[in-house]
C-alpha cells in the first residue's frame, strides 16, 4: 500500500535554489565579459593621458605666467636631508607694483609616498598642503589656507586616480556637509588612441543651499608619437574656448602658443600668447608676446649650483608701462651635487601639480 502524500503547507516558502543559480550565472557571465573587456583594453596598450589639472603643463612651464615678477625678490633655501627630503626656505619680496612687501617661511618634507608643504607669512597667514600616495595609482590631496582676511580661508580635498589609460579626479573646495554647500569638481580624461585623449570636467557651485550652478567643460589632447608636440583644447558650451600648442624644437628649445576666445552674449574677446624657453648650459631664458601688447622676458642665470640670479621684465606697449624685477636664489646644503640632483627629481615626482 502506497504511503499517503503529505499535503503542501501554503505558508511554507518555496525553495530559492533556482533563483540563486540564475543570479550566480548572471554574475559569472558579467564577470566574464568584464574580464574580456579589461584584457582587450590592456592589449591596446593605451597610455595614461595625465590629469586634467596638468593638461597644459608643458605650456605653463614654457610661458612666464607662473614665473614673472617685479620688484626685488630673494629665496634662501637650506636642505637638511635627502632621504627623507627636508628643506626650509625664507622668501622676501619688496618693491612690487601689484603686491605689498612680504616675507614667507616655508618647509617641504617628502618621502616616496608622502609630500608635505607648509608656509607662513609676516601677516600670520598659514598655508599647508599634503599629498598621500596609495597603491594602484591613488593619490589623496588636501590643501588648506588660514588667512587674516575674511573670506580668504580655504579647505580643498581631492582624490586622484591614475588608471592604465585614464585619469579620474574628484575635488571639493570649502565643502560643508550639513547643507552640501561649496564647490565640487569632477573630471575624467580617457585615452582613445595612443595619441588622442578626450574627457570632461564638471563644476558644481553651491554658495547657498538654494542656489547652485553647474558648468561643463569638454577637453581634448593630442600627443605626437615621438612626444615632440602636444595640442590641447578646452570648450565650454557657454562660448569659451582655450586652445594650446607646445612643441620641442630641439633639445634645449621649447615653443608654446595659447589662444583664449570668449564669445558670450555679454562679452566678445580673444587673447593669443606666444612664448619660447631656451635652456642653456647654466641658464634658462623665457620670452613671451601676447596680442594685448605685452612683451615679457625672464632670465635665470646660475653661476654656481647654489647661487642663481634672476631678472624679469615686462613692457605693455598699449598702456605705455613697464615692470622690472630682480631676484636671487641661494641654496645652502651639505649634500653632494649628485644628491642635490636626486633631491630635485624627488621633489618633482612628489609635487605632482605646482601651485598656481
Amino acid at each position: 500500500m502506497a504511503s499517503p502524500v503529505s499535503p503542501i503547507n501554503p505558508y511554507t516558502p518555496l525553495s530559492t535554489a533556482p533563483s540563486s543559480s540564475t543570479n550566480s550565472n548572471s554574475t559569472s557571465v558579467f564577470s566574464s565579459y568584464l574580464g574580456r573587456f579589461s584584457k582587450w583594453r590592456a592589449e591596446l596598450g593605451l597610455p595614461n593621458p595625465g590629469s586634467v589639472e596638468n593638461l597644459q603643463k608643458e605650456v605653463k612651464a614654457t610661458h612666464l605666467t607662473n614665473y614673472a615678477f617685479d620688484g626685488g625678490r630673494a629665496d634662501l633655501t637650506k636642505s637638511m636631508s635627502m632621504n627623507p627630503l627636508f628643506q626650509v626656505t625664507h622668501s622676501f619680496a619688496l618693491g612690487s607694483q601689484t603686491m605689498a612687501p612680504s616675507y614667507n617661511f616655508g618647509a617641504i618634507y617628502a618621502t616616496e609616498n608622502v609630500f608635505l608643504q607648509g608656509g607662513v607669512d609676516h601677516d600670520g597667514n598659514v598655508n599647508a598642503r599634503v599629498n598621500q600616495g596609495w597603491s594602484n595609482g591613488h593619490v589623496s590631496k588636501a590643501q588648506a589656507q588660514l588667512s587674516q582676511t575674511p573670506g580668504h580661508n580655504l579647505l580643498q580635498l581631492e582624490q586622484d586616480y591614475n588608471g592604465q589609460d585614464f585619469n579620474l579626479n574628484l575635488k571639493a573646495v570649502n565643502p560643508w556637509p550639513t547643507d552640501l554647500t561649496g564647490i565640487f569638481v569632477g573630471s575624467y580624461l580617457q585615452s582613445i588612441t595612443k595619441n588622442f585623449a578626450c574627457g570632461t570636467e564638471w563644476v558644481l557651485q553651491r554658495p547657498t543651499p538654494s542656489t547652485s550652478e553647474l558648468v561643463a567643460t569638454y577637453l581634448a589632447k593630442y600627443t605626437s608619437t615621438d612626444k615632440s608636440w602636444i595640442a590641447t583644447a578646452q570648450l565650454q558650451p557657454a562660448g569659451i574656448l582655450q586652445a594650446t600648442y607646445w612643441q620641442k624644437l630641439s633639445e634645449k628649445v621649447d615653443f608654446a602658443a595659447d589662444l583664449q576666445l570668449v564669445a558670450t552674449p555679454m562679452r566678445r574677446d580673444a587673447v593669443a600668447t606666444l612664448g619660447a624657453k631656451y635652456d642653456l648650459r647654466l641658464s634658462t631664458f623665457r620670452a613671451q608676446l601676447d596680442s594685448t601688447g605685452k612683451v615679457s622676458a625672464l632670465l635665470e642665470q646660475r653661476f654656481t649650483p647654489t647661487f642663481a640670479f634672476l631678472m624679469s621684465g615686462e613692457i605693455d606697449h598699449f598702456k605705455n608701462s613697464a615692470k622690472v624685477g630682480v631676484g636671487v636664489m641661494i641654496e645652502s646644503s651639505a649634500l653632494s651635487p649628485e644628491e642635490m640632483e636626486m633631491q630635485m627629481q624627488q621633489m618633482q615626482m612628489q609635487q605632482l601639480s605646482p601651485p598656481q
